[in-house]
C-alpha cells in the first residue's frame, strides 16, 4: 500500500475525488480551482466558458499541436457526480479512502473523475518525455452530465467558442468491464422518458365503475412490459447481444389517488426507455398513441426527455481516429470490443455535430459500481489506465 500512497497520480486522483461535486445544486468552484492548479503544473493554458449560465462552467485546457490548423482532439469528462446515501457506504463517499487492496472508495471513482485525471496524468508523462504531436489536444471538463448535460455540453456545442476549438474527434467516458475486455463505444441508445396522464371515471371505492384510470393504466402497463419482455427474450436467445443491442423499458414513477375509498380520477406513470440504434422512433411514437386509444382514450402523453436519434460513429478504415486507437490498443495486446453504450453520455451531443466520438474507460477486471454504494476503483487499474492513454493519445493526435 505504501507505493500507492506515495504515487503522485494516485494522490491527485484522490484529491479530486474529495471535492463533493454532487447533485443537486453543485458549486463547481472547487473543481475549477483544482483543475486550474493542474493546468499550471502541466503548463497548459486554460479557458473557462459559461454557455449554460454563470454556475455551469466548462473548463478547457489546451496542448497546442505542431499543425494547429488541423482538426483537434477533444478529451472530455464531466465534473459532476450523482447523489449518495452515506449510511449505505462502508467508507465515507467523499473521503477517497484506500484499503489494503488498493481499492479507492469514492463517488466518481468510476464515473468519471478517473478518466479526467487519467487524461492529465498521461499528458504529464508524455510531456516529461518531450513528446509533441501534429494535432492540438483540448481537455474539457464539463458540468451536469448526470442530469442530461442540458446546461453543459448540450449548451456548449452550438456556440462559437466550441466551433473555434475545431474538434475533429472526441474521446469520452465508457464503462468498466468485469472481464479482460475493453469496450469501445461507437454509439449510444436514444433516451426517452414517456409520461402518461391517464384520466378515468372517479367515485366511491365500493362500486365497480367503468373506464377507470386503473383499468387504462393496466392496459398501458401490459403493453410497455411486453416491450421489456421482448428485450429480455432477445438477450436470452442470443449470447452475442448485450444491453446496447436492445431497447429497454422500465416503469420509474407512478402517482395517483388521495384517499383509500375514492377511485382516483387520474393516474400518472413515467417510463424510462433506452432505444436501440435500429429502433424506428416514428413507428414507436405512433404505437404509444395507438395504445392510449385502445386503452379507452382520455390519456395524454408527454416526453420530459425525447432525444433525437444520434448517428453512430463509423468504425472502419474511413475513420483514421478509430484506426489509430484500435492499433494502439492492439499493440498493448488488449482485447477490445466495439459496441453500443446502454446508456447515454455527452458524446451524443458531439456526434450530433457530425464529429466522430468514442466512449472509453480503461477499467477491466472491475466490478461495475457506477452510481452504486461503495463505488471504488483499484489503484493498479487506475495506473494501468494512464499507461493505456499514454499510448492512445500519440496515436490519435498524429492521425
Amino acid at each position: 500500500m505504501s507505493d500507492w500512497e506515495h504515487n503522485k497520480e494516485i494522490q491527485l486522483f484522490r484529491e479530486y475525488l474529495r471535492i463533493p461535486s454532487v447533485h443537486p445544486d453543485i458549486d463547481y468552484t472547487p473543481c475549477l480551482e483544482f483543475l486550474q492548479r493542474q493546468a499550471r503544473d502541466l503548463e497548459l493554458p486554460v479557458e473557462i466558458y459559461y454557455p449554460g449560465g454563470p454556475n455551469k462552467p466548462i473548463l478547457v485546457m489546451t496542448w497546442l499541436g505542431q499543425e494547429p490548423e488541423l482538426p483537434t482532439i477533444m478529451l472530455n469528462s464531466h465534473m459532476d457526480v450523482v447523489p449518495v446515501y452515506p449510511e449505505k457506504w462502508t467508507h465515507p463517499p467523499f473521503a477517497a479512502e484506500m484499503d489494503e487492496e488498493g481499492r479507492i472508495f469514492a463517488r466518481g471513482s468510476q464515473d468519471m473523475k478517473c478518466v479526467g485525471m487519467q487524461y492529465l496524468a498521461a499528458i504529464r508523462a508524455l510531456k516529461k518525455k518531450g513528446a509533441t504531436f501534429k494535432r492540438t489536444i483540448h481537455v474539457t471538463f464539463v458540468p451536469d452530465e448526470e442530469i442530461s448535460g442540458v446546461l453543459g455540453m448540450k449548451s456548449f456545442v452550438p456556440t462559437d467558442s466550441f466551433c473555434k476549438l475545431n474538434v475533429g474527434f472526441c474521446l469520452d467516458e465508457g464503462a468498466p468491464t468485469v472481464n479482460d475486455e475493453y469496450k469501445v463505444y461507437y454509439a449510444e441508445k436514444t433516451i426517452w422518458y414517456v409520461h402518461f396522464t391517464i384520466s378515468g371515471t372517479t367515485g366511491h371505492g365500493s362500486l365497480l365503475h367503468k373506464n377507470t384510470a386503473a383499468e387504462k393504466f393496466q392496459y398501458i402497463l401490459g403493453k410497455m412490459l411486453a416491450l421489456r419482455k421482448k428485450a429480455e427474450d432477445l438477450l436470452e436467445s442470443d449470447p452475442t447481444l448485450d444491453l446496447g443491442n436492445v431497447s429497454t423499458v422500465n416503469l420509474t414513477v407512478v402517482k395517483g389517488g388521495l384517499q383509500n375509498n375514492v377511485v382516483p380520477p387520474v393516474i400518472e406513470a413515467t417510463f424510462d426507455l433506452r432505444l436501440s440504434i435500429d429502433e424506428d422512433l416514428e413507428a414507436l411514437q405512433q404505437q404509444l398513441k395507438d395504445w392510449c386509444e385502445e386503452a379507452g382514450g382520455d390519456i395524454a402523453i408527454k416526453f420530459p426527455t425525447q432525444d433525437k436519434k444520434t448517428p453512430a460513429t463509423v468504425i472502419n478504415d474511413t475513420n483514421p481516429f478509430w484506426v489509430a486507437m484500435q492499433n494502439a490498443l492492439r499493440k498493448l495486446d488488449l482485447k477490445i470490443r466495439p459496441t453500443v453504450l446502454p446508456g447515454v453520455t455527452d458524446s451524443r451531443y458531439v456526434r450530433q455535430m457530425n464529429i466522430p466520438a468514442l466512449g472509453f474507460s480503461p477499467m477491466a477486471h472491475t466490478p461495475i459500481r457506477l452510481h452504486a454504494n461503495d463505488e471504488y476503483l483499484q489503484a493498479d487499474t487506475y495506473l494501468e489506465g494512464i499507461r493505456i492513454y499514454e499510448n492512445i493519445l500519440p496515436a490519435i493526435a498524429n492521425a
